[in-house]
């Protein structure tokens, strides 16, 4: 290659010199770029010399056709050709051999903001390693399937995708690519982690099992224990949802001796925060429904649960750090905050809060996780476990582009990067077979783990909610109670009542 440059340096036509300007720009651009790189772009040096003549050629012409600068016209000619050199020089290098044939690459939508950039990371390292594009966006809390709608109506739309579970899949599933051919579906622990639409076609799969709960400060209550009177002697007497009442009860009393602001974190209400009670607070009355009757759906609910739904809530709202007329206003970050602070014992989320509470007040160790106790069967309650993580492929991308999310797919997955981010930078429990010696360090998980060993995890029903729009109207329900501008008639009616009307939207 460097006698062919040499030989052209050494032309005296003007079509020579444009020639030599292109492989000389060509070379340039190779010269720059990481050994492996550089090798893959001098094989296709000759690819530019013939280039380099057609436009040499072209020059010629033009200047043969009328044109007064030949001068003019044949540095233009060259600049353009030095341009174009350079540019395919650097483009084809970007990339492995593999993905200059395919031209694929990834666009992920994420639903999980709270590991937003640990994606954006990994997705980096990706790019780095094989050269293929991966794009991460994450939605803000509470929109995510607004702006899935709306990221799906693009010309480069996302091709890979979340959906919720059965619900969200009858809404995507034509966008959905069949996984059960791929690396990541076999990659999976149990087919029980595959989400199938009603012809039994593997339209997702899930990346992580969570767990979810009321999170507590260990330090709080052995405080509170400490103190005359307190109403238990031991944290493991935290059993039931009448000794939890009566302990937050006292603790509220309390709060000023203890140190804090209230026994529970705010119930904000803003997209932010909601979710915790619209949907996860709401799965428990649907799960002792499903689990009395023997079902695992449903076209219209009884709200068998609701008078144990309002306990609960009442709990939260009640023995609170924040007044319940303030509850609009209040954000998830506000919550993560007081608890991560030390201002509030309890706090109801899941075991991916760890990362907003992590290296501020609340040491590790003092990190336990109790069952939401809703005065059904509390003995054997364990905490609420499973996933709405489920990861689509848009079945609408190009081919090159599902064949380069299949790769990223199976590279988190099971490369020693991918592993690493998901187990111990993410802290996820993971359904794949791949992730034996990956295990989080995440203490919520090993204390929820621990705390299951002998009681029966609730499942995760919410999943099976008719809508985003029946959840927006409990929400709003439930946010009119507790400011006292509303009653519980209305929550049991958007509960109930809407639920039918939802699903015969979402059905007909």
């Amino acid at each position: 290659m460097v006698n062919l440059h040499k030989k052209f340096q050494s032309g005296a036509s003007g079509r020579d010199q444009v020639v030599h300007i292109m492989i000389e720009a060509a070379i340039g651009a190779a010269s720059s770029l990481p050994e492996g790189q550089r090798g893959f772009v001098m094989k296709k040096m000759r690819r530019f010399t013939a280039l380099g003549l057609t436009a040499a050629m072209a020059v010629t012409a033009l200047a043969g056709c009328g044109g007064s600068n030949t001068a003019s016209t044949t540095a233009a000619a060259t600049e353009a050709a030095k341009t174009e050199a350079a540019t395919e020089a650097a483009t084809e290098a970007a990339a492995p051999a593999e993905q200059t044939a395919t031209g694929g690459k990834v666009y992920y939508l994420n639903f999980k903001p709270e590991q937003a950039d640990q994606w954006v990371d990994l997705a980096k390292k990706y790019t780095e390693e094989t050269g293929v594009e991966v794009h991460v966006q994450t939605a803000a809390s509470g929109t995510y399937e607004q702006t899935l709608k709306s990221e799906m109506a693009k010309s480069e739309a996302p091709t890979m995708f979340q959906v919720n579970g059965p619900v969200g899949l009858a809404t995507w599933d034509d966008y959905c690519m069949d996984l059960k051919d791929t690396d990541v579906f076999k990659d999976l622990e149990s087919e029980d982690y595959a989400l199938k639409n009603t012809d039994g076609v593997v339209k997702g799969i899930a990346y992580v099992i969570e767990t979810y709960g009321i999170i507590y400060n260990k330090k709080i209550l052995n405080d509170y224990i400490a103190l005359d009177g307190a109403k238990i002697s031991d944290i493991s007497e935290l059993n039931s949802f009448d000794k939890l009442k009566e302990v937050a009860d006292d603790m509220q009393a309390k709060k000023d001796e203890l140190g804090i602001e209230g026994a529970f974190t705010s119930a904000g209400f803003d997209s932010s925060s909601d979710w915790r009670f619209k949907t996860h607070l709401a799965n428990l009355p649907l799960y002792y429904e499903y689990k009395a009757d023997n079902i695992s759906s449903t076209d219209a609910v009884k709200g068998t649960y609701l008078d144990n739904f309002k306990n609960v809530f009442d709990l939260y709202i009640t023995d609170s750090t924040t007044e319940p007329s303030l509850l609009s206003g209040k954000t998830g970050d506000d919550a993560a905050s007081e608890f991560a602070l030390g201002e509030a014992a309890f706090y109801q989320n899941g075991t991916w809060a760890y990362n907003d509470i992590k290296g501020n007040e609340v040491a590790d160790e003092d990190l336990g996780i109790l069952p939401i106790y809703f005065g059904v069967d509390d003995a054997s309650q364990g905490t609420c476990t499973g996933s709405e993580n489920f990861w689509c492929v848009n079945d609408k991308a190009s081919d090159a582009d599902k064949q380069a999310t299949l790769d990223f797919m199976k590279w988190v997955v099971e490369s020693d990067a991918g592993r690493e981010s998901l187990s111990k930078e993410m802290g996820f429990v993971t359904p794949f077979s791949t992730f034996a010696d990956y295990l989080p360090e995440n203490p919520l998980v090993v204390a929820a783990n621990e705390f299951n060993k002998d009681k029966t995890p609730v499942s995760w029903n919410f999943t099976t909610m008719p809508s985003e729009q029946w959840k927006n109207v409990l929400g709003s329900a439930m946010l009119e109670y507790a400011q006292g501008t509303g009653d519980w008639d209305a929550v049991k009616t958007a509960f109930v009542d809407n639920w039918a009307t939802e699903y015969k939207n979402a059905n007909s």
